[in-house]
């Protein structure tokens, strides 16, 4: 069936009437005012009661600044309640958490679905059967091992080391990696070995060049993720000095003035958001080319 002949609630017929249009054409304003309201919303309240006083925030949560802008509000955010060191702290682990991550799934990936070892099934086997197993059960062990580190025995507690080896380990990421490297042409990878290319060459120059979609999708995934966790870094980082945004919050939200939390809040959200309007569109377009890869 051809998309000019595709069956839908309304037909063509019926969408020519002006009363059906002027019904769809309402429908789609509130659909959207609906969704405006939503999402925007609550990030909006947030902006307003960070740029307005406590006490007006407190007696008329929904007043529109009757004071007007108090933009000093987040120079207060970053200097007083010492914001802008959460900040870097947050920056640092993620960006070893998108090295590390990236550096296990790409590899992992290409290992499982370009070179297949014998082993490959067991281990595939093995990485799927571990997202089957809740993380709180593998809390304790996972601490245990980065207070003692095997062969190395050094203890990690305290350094983002205890932060970054951990994340990287994501069976998700791995195994997103080897579905689409295995929709990759095998042809292209035989022209590239009859060509004198080895594995390494084939990863460096063939596969990951045409992995930018869904490089973006785990680099995205990697870093909310990494931006949102609030107990393992609670539990391995325990010198607030060294803490990220996301475990130093609610301790600011009993130190702090309100508007001056409720101004970090602003700030920890708008950066996630920004992560997504970055990838949106390797997000977004991963699975269509994974499916024209394969044709």
């Amino acid at each position: 069936m051809s998309a000019d002949t595709e069956r839908s609630i309304l037909s063509r017929i019926d969408r020519r009437r002006p009363g059906v249009r002027v019904a769809l054409g309402i429908v789609r304003v509130l659909v959207f005012t609906a969704l405006v309201v939503l999402c925007v919303g609550p990030l909006f309240w947030l902006f307003k009661a960070a740029t307005s006083t406590s006490t007006e925030t407190l007696s008329a949560p929904f007043s529109l600044w009757p004071s007007g802008f108090h933009w000093n509000t987040f120079a207060e955010v970053w200097t007083k309640i010492d914001f802008a060191r959460y900040f870097v702290n947050t920056l640092w682990l993620m960006a070893g958490s998108l090295f590390f991550g990236l550096l296990v799934a790409t590899t992992g990936g290409y290992g499982l679905a370009v070179l297949k070892p014998r082993y490959a099934k067991a281990v595939y086997a093995a990485i799927l059967a571990t997202l089957f197993i809740p993380g709180v059960i593998s809390l304790v062990s996972l601490y245990l091992t980065v207070m003692d580190v095997p062969l190395l025995h050094a203890n990690l507690i305290g350094t983002l080391w205890a932060v970054w080896l951990p994340a990287s380990a994501n069976a998700v990421n791995v195994l997103l990696m080897q579905r689409f490297f295995a929709a990759i042409p095998g042809d292209l990878f035989e022209a590239a070995r009859i060509d004198g290319a080895g594995p390494f060459r084939i990863f460096v120059s063939l596969v990951l060049p045409m992995s930018r979609p869904i490089l973006g999708v785990v680099s995205l995934l990697t870093l909310v993720g990494a931006y949102k966790e609030f107990l393992w870094p609670l539990l391995v980082l325990p010198n607030p000095q060294d803490q990220p945004i996301s475990v130093a919050l609610p301790r600011l939200e009993t130190s702090g003035d309100f508007a001056q939390f409720m101004g970090a809040l602003f700030i920890s959200v708008i950066i996630p958001v920004a992560l997504f309007l970055v990838f949106q569109r390797q997000f977004l377009r991963a699975a269509g080319n994974a499916g024209a890869l394969k044709g």
